[in-house]
This record gives C-alpha cells, sequence and structure tokens, in this order.
C-alpha cells in the first residue's frame, strides 16, 4: 500500500513533523495493535480474540482440575499431623484404595455408615468422621469441622501414648535391649512383649476413638432430645393445642431422624460382628508386619552374613519368647478377639442409645394414645349432648304441632267452653316433658347416654 497523501495511514500520523527526505527503511516486525502510530486490521483483532479465548478456556480447565482437591489431615503412628489439600488421584496412591471408596467419603453418602476393610487400607464413614486409616498413617476429611473438632483433639492427645511397633534395619542394634534383628522383622523387647496382648493395633486405637466420638456425639443427642421432649409431652397432656401438636410433631421427626442415624451405625457393627472373615480383614497391622517380614526374608540370606556375631548372641538370648508372642498375636488371622471385643462393647452403648431413643419414642405414643382417649371422650360428650338436644327438639315439635292445629281457625266445640285454654296448655306440655324424660330414659336404657 503506497503512502499517498490521502491514505489513512498519513492522516493519522499527521501530527508528526513532516520529514524531507524519507530513506527506505527495512520492514519492522509486527507490534501489538495498543502500539503508537499503528493501525492493527480486523484479522489482527480477530488473533488476539482467538488467543484469548484460549487463555481463558485453559484457564478455566486449569480450575476445574485443582476443584478436586479436598482438604485433609494425616496422623501417623507418633501422633505427628499435618494439612494436606489432595485430589483424587493422591489419595489413592497414598492410601492403597480404589476409586469407588472415595464416593462413600462424599456428601452423597453423608448419612450412611459403613466400616470397609480393604488390602491396606480401612475406610471408615461414620456420622461425622470421615476418614481412610492404614498400618502406618490415619487420613482424615473435613478436620476443621465443627463435629470433627473433638475427634480431632482425642487422636492429638490418645495416639502419641501410645506404644508403637518397630522396624529396626539389619545392622540396627540397640544395647542394653532384649532385641535382636533377622532381617528386618519386628522383635519387641521381653517387658514390651508382654503387653502386646493388651495393646491393640494402631487401626483399632484410631477406630476405637472414632467410635467413642460418635457415640458420645449419639448420647449427647440423645440427652438432648430427651430434656426437650418431656416438659413438652407433659404439656400436651394437659392442654392439647395446636401450638403444643406442632411441637411434638416436630419432635417426633427428629426422633425418627436420630433413630435412623443410631440405627445405621448400630447394624453396621452387628454386620462385623457377624462377619469373621470381614474383621481378619481389619488386621492391617498384622497383614503389614507379614508383608514386611516376607520382603525382608528374601534378604535374610545377605544380610545375616553381615551382623556381628555379638548381635547373634543376643538374638538367640532374647528373640525366641518375643518371636513366639508376635507370632501368636499377629500370624493368627482367625484372631479376631481383640477386634469383637472392641465392637461388642461399642455394640452394646449403641443398643442403649437406641433403647433410650425407644423409650421416649414409647412415651410420645402413650401421650398421643392419652390425647387420643381425652379427644374421643369429649367427642362422645359432644354426641350425647346432640343427642339430648335432638329429644328436646323433638318434643317441642310436638308441642308446636298442636299450637299449628288450634291456630288455623278450624270450627271446633273446644272453641265454645271458657276458660279451658290455659288448662288445655299446661297440659300438653306437660305431656311433652313426661315425653322427654320417657325418651331420655329409654336412651340411658340403651346405653346411648353416659350416666
Amino acid at each position: 500500500m503506497g503512502k499517498t497523501p490521502f491514505s489513512f495511514r498519513r492522516s493519522v500520523s499527521r501530527r508528526r513533523p513532516k520529514k524531507t527526505t524519507a530513506p527506505p527503511q527495512p520492514r519492522s516486525p509486527p507490534q501489538p495493535p495498543y502500539a503508537a502510530g499503528i493501525t492493527a486490521s480486523p484479522d489482527d483483532y480477530a488473533n488476539n480474540r482467538l488467543v484469548a479465548a484460549a487463555g481463558s478456556s485453559a484457564l478455566t480447565k486449569a480450575k476445574k482440575k485443582t476443584g478436586g482437591a479436598r482438604l485433609w489431615m494425616r496422623f501417623d503412628r507418633s501422633g505427628r499431623s499435618e494439612l494436606v489439600e489432595w485430589e483424587k488421584n493422591e489419595i489413592i496412591r497414598h492410601a492403597g484404595i480404589p476409586a469407588r471408596d472415595l464416593r462413600i467419603l462424599g456428601p452423597v453418602f453423608s448419612h450412611s455408615s459403613n466400616i470397609l476393610a480393604r488390602e491396606k487400607a480401612m475406610v471408615v464413614n461414620l456420622e461425622f468422621i470421615k476418614a481412610i486409616v492404614t498400618a502406618e498413617a490415619v487420613l482424615l476429611l473435613d478436620p476443621l469441622r465443627q463435629e470433627v473438632l473433638p475427634f480431632v483433639e482425642q487422636l492429638r492427645q490418645q495416639l502419641p501414648g501410645k506404644s508403637q511397633p518397630k522396624l529396626l534395619g539389619a545392622v540396627e542394634e540397640h544395647e542394653g535391649e532384649m532385641q535382636g534383628s533377622n532381617g528386618g522383622q519386628w522383635l519387641p523387647t521381653p517387658e514390651t512383649a508382654e503387653g502386646l496382648q493388651s495393646e491393640l493395633p494402631f487401626e483399632f486405637q484410631v477406630l476405637e476413638i472414632a467410635l467413642e466420638a460418635v457415640c458420645t456425639y449419639l448420647d449427647s443427642n440423645v440427652a438432648d432430645l430427651e430434656r426437650g421432649a418431656y416438659p413438652v409431652l407433659d404439656e400436651l397432656a394437659r392442654n392439647v393445642s395446636t401450638k403444643n401438636l406442632e411441637h411434638v410433631r416436630s419432635l417426633k421427626s427428629n426422633l425418627t431422624r436420630l433413630l435412623a442415624r443410631v440405627q445405621k451405625v448400630r447394624d453396621e457393627i452387628e454386620h462385623l460382628l457377624d462377619d469373621n472373615e470381614d474383621m481378619a480383614q481389619l488386621y492391617l497391622t498384622r497383614k503389614w508386619l507379614l508383608n514386611q517380614q516376607f520382603e525382608e526374608a528374601q534378604l535374610g540370606a545377605t544380610t545375616s552374613n553381615n551382623l556381628p556375631n555379638s548381635a547373634r548372641a543376643i538374638r538367640r538370648l532374647g528373640s525366641n519368647r518375643s518371636e513366639s508372642l508376635v507370632t501368636s498375636h499377629y500370624e493368627d488371622d482367625n484372631d479376631v478377639e481383640d477386634l469383637e471385643m472392641l465392637l461388642d462393647a461399642y455394640f452394646m452403648q449403641l443398643d442403649g442409645t437406641r433403647n433410650k431413643i425407644l423409650s421416649v419414642r414409647e412415651y410420645i405414643d402413650d401421650t398421643e394414645d392419652y390425647v387420643n382417649i381425652q379427644l374421643d371422650n369429649h367427642r362422645n360428650e359432644l354426641i350425647q349432648l346432640q343427642l339430648t338436644l335432638t329429644i328436646a327438639s323433638f318434643v317441642i315439635a310436638i308441642d308446636t304441632l298442636i299450637a299449628g292445629i288450634f291456630g288455623m281457625n278450624i270450627p271446633c266445640k273446644l272453641y265454645d267452653i271458657d276458660g279451658i285454654f290455659w288448662p288445655f296448655v299446661w297440659s300438653t306440655s306437660a305431656a311433652c316433658v313426661l315425653l322427654f324424660f320417657l325418651i331420655l330414659a329409654y336412651a340411658r336404657w340403651k346405653k346411648l347416654l353416659g350416666s
């Protein structure tokens, strides 16, 4: 495009001082439309719009990808905790659970209760507690919720005080302890091995704290419900009104929801108690130690040659009793006595909570029966009053019929008798009153009216 005096480019740059001679300049690279003295073509604007749209779509996709991350709190065996924000893939990689198990911890199943056993983890979904427990750590979802904070505090207080199993390397030896290592397998000291039978594994400690928190929460809800239920029901028994009936209706709906929540947790524990295989799958520490022993046994031939003679002597003295205790406690896959006792204790506690709710519901049913009896009694009284008024209306109608007959001015000999009006009126009225009492007595005789 030539630079003629009538060109648009020339008119735009007219403010600049005019040069006499303009030697040919090399073509400069294209500049953005907002550069001074440069006008952009429609194609440039279209390309810029496409680039901006592509950038915004990429930013939206990035936001969608990061939107799936959720807040978790990780507790390990030693009691250390940290807040992390992980996506679904990271949770699956750290916990070793299938993706479908994460849906159980989602909002769709927020009101369900599940304790699922997997190969390397245990998925716990009890009321507000949504956690993934492994043999080494526990991942807690939404730890900053108001209901979850007491559970977090209990984990911080109780987990550090528990004794943890130790895995020693092939060359680690602790002087002064009756503890040996055979290819890295865990061999406790004799003084700690004696208390091994009474010590729960890490996953059961977490499960116990979770069940305790859930049972305490449900018990407090039931206690609050009881404190508010009995005064409302007593008030309804004294005064049947719309306001009191509305209070009882709200109370009964809350009671039904609370009973369903307690029943779900109770049924889940009962399901585990009825299946020994599912309980055996929950022993994550047992499976973890057996896997460690199996892995280290493959390296036992090479590592045993590197052990000093003193370590072998200590191992011969102290490992016999320790290995027997460890084997008896961890290698018996059918031994679920510890978990069974733990679940049975909380099953009985939940059963007691359920009985409290049922007693409140029975009290509500009794109050409703009492109110219905009162309403039936009032209804019967109204029916009796209606029957009495009907008999009186019938008698008065007969007297009115007689008066209407004589009001038609039909010729009759009674008109010629002097002073017969009042005796006739009184006699007919007395006859009607007598008829009323006769009909009333007949109704009482037939038990149509109360005494």
